[in-house]
This record gives C-alpha cells, structure tokens and sequence, in this order.
C-alpha cells in the first residue's frame, strides 16, 4: 500500500512574485498570483482524495489472516486521518478565498500589518504577520499547550 502523501505544505509550484518598485501592497495583480495559487493548491488536495477513495475501494480486501487484516486496517486509518487532515485545510483555503475576494487578505488579523508576499507564499492561509505568530506559539507554549 503506498504512503499517504503529505499535502498539507503549500504547493512549491509556482513563480514567486516579483512587485515593481513602488507597486502597492495586495494590489489585483497580488490578488491574482495567491488565488492562482490557492486554487492549485486546492485543485492538488481535491485530486488526492479521488485518489484515495480509488485506492480504499480496490485494495480493501478481507484477509484471512488477522495481521494481514489489521495492517490493512491501520493503513486505511492513517490514510483516512491525513484525508481529514486535509479536509479541514480544504476549508481554510476556502476561507482564504472569500478573504481575497472581500478584498481582506494579506493583513495580520491582530495588529494589521502586512503579512507580507514571502510569507504569504510560503503559507498562503496565513492570517497573523510572523512576529504575532510568534508571540502566539510562545503563549501557547508557555501554556503548556
């Protein structure tokens, strides 16, 4: 049985954007480049779960052998896990996707500034600018959560 494929990254295949001197921050042309993106990305997620439901529906056997049998059923669990894993990232590039076309994407949500386009193609649901995504994981940590 093949290993479930990590689809959680953002998708490495795309050309970085390069602004213009001057060029104003998240303008259409901005917009354009992270929907393209999101949509890719959403495309490459919805594609694996067709994949899955393939591979579920053509290899689940009912093996004789209790080991064999629990094998299969561990893998078909881990597989199932990364899916639902996956699902919930379908809903957050949706979300991310509503946010662009509200014209409210690419600002942290707590202090407002810009994310910023590296960071936004490195992880395009990002919604908090790198330091309050820090101060956040330190809270979290400290927490103990």
């Amino acid at each position: 049985m093949p290993v479930a494929e990590k689809k959680t990254e953002a998708p490495s295949q795309f050309t970085p954007y390069q602004p213009a001197p001057g060029e104003e921050y998240m303008n259409d042309k901005q917009l354009a480049h992270f929907r393209e993106i999101l949509l890719g990305w959403k495309q490459d997620l919805m594609e694996e779960v067709d994949r899955t439901v393939r591979h579920l529906q053509e290899e689940a056997n009912n093996f004789a052998d209790p080991a064999d049998r629990a094998t299969q059923e561990e893998g078909f669990s881990l597989e199932l896990r990364t899916r639902d894993r996956e699902r919930k990232l379908l809903k957050k590039i949706n979300e991310t996707i509503e946010k662009i076309d509200e014209d409210d994407y690419g600002f942290c949500e707590a202090c407002g500034v810009e994310i910023g386009i590296r960071r936004l193609e490195a992880r395009p649901t990002a919604t908090l600018c790198v330091d309050c995504k820090t101060l956040a994981e330190l809270k979290e940590k400290q927490l103990g959560g």
